[in-house]
C-alpha cells in the first residue's frame, strides 16, 4: 500500500493558521496489471496539486479485479458487471472542498479499454484516477452534456499530465 500526505498552503481560519493537506492511499488487490504504486501516486498527487488546489481530506484508491468491481457495481449501483470506476465521496460536503473518499478501479477494465480505444492500459488508469478527482468536486456524467463537459475536463487534465510525466513508470517489471 502506497501512502502520501500532499501538503496544501495554509489558511487563515478564526485567526488560527492551518495547513491544508490531501491524503491518499493505494490498495492493489489484483494482479491483472503490474503496478508500480510509488510513480502512480506522484502522479496522482501531482494532479491533485496543479487541478484541485482547494481539495481538502482523504482519498482510497482501491485497484481491484473484475470480479471484485462486479461486486461493488451490483452492491451500491444495481448494475451488473464490472466498470471502469466507482466514486464514493462519503464526506458529502456541498462545497466540494473537504472530502473522504473511496475510489475503486478496475486495472483489467482498463486493458480491455485501452484496446478497444487504441490507448495504453496505463492511460485509462490515470484517467479513471482523474475522473474519480472530478466527481468529488461536482462533475457528472449522468447526461450527455454533463458527460460531455466531464470529458473535456478529464482530456485537459490528461494532456497536462502526458507532457509532464512518462506514465509507463507506473507499471512494474
Amino acid at each position: 500500500m502506497a501512502v502520501g500526505t500532499i501538503p496544501r498552503q495554509t489558511t487563515q481560519q478564526r485567526g488560527q493558521t492551518s495547513l491544508r493537506r490531501v491524503e491518499i492511499t493505494f490498495q492493489n488487490t489484483q494482479l491483472d496489471c503490474p503496478i508500480n504504486l510509488e510513480p502512480l501516486r506522484e502522479i496522482v498527487a501531482h494532479i491533485i496539486q496543479q487541478e484541485f488546489a482547494t481539495f481538502e481530506g482523504e482519498a482510497c484508491f482501491h485497484l481491484v479485479t473484475k470480479d471484485r468491481m462486479a461486486e461493488v457495481n451490483y452492491e451500491f449501483l444495481k448494475h451488473e458487471g464490472p466498470t471502469d470506476v466507482i466514486t464514493f465521496d462519503l464526506a458529502e460536503d456541498p462545497n466540494r472542498i473537504v472530502f473522504l473518499a473511496e475510489i475503486y478501479i478496475c486495472p483489467a477494465v482498463a486493458e480491455d479499454q485501452a484496446a478497444e480505444f487504441g490507448t495504453s492500459w496505463q492511460d485509462e488508469i490515470l484517467r479513471y484516477h482523474v475522473h474519480a478527482l472530478l466527481h468529488l468536486q461536482g462533475y457528472d456524467d449522468l447526461t450527455p452534456e454533463d458527460l460531455k463537459v466531464m470529458k473535456h475536463h478529464e482530456d485537459r487534465i490528461m494532456q497536462a499530465t502526458r507532457e509532464q510525466f512518462q506514465l509507463t513508470q507506473i507499471t512494474t517489471g
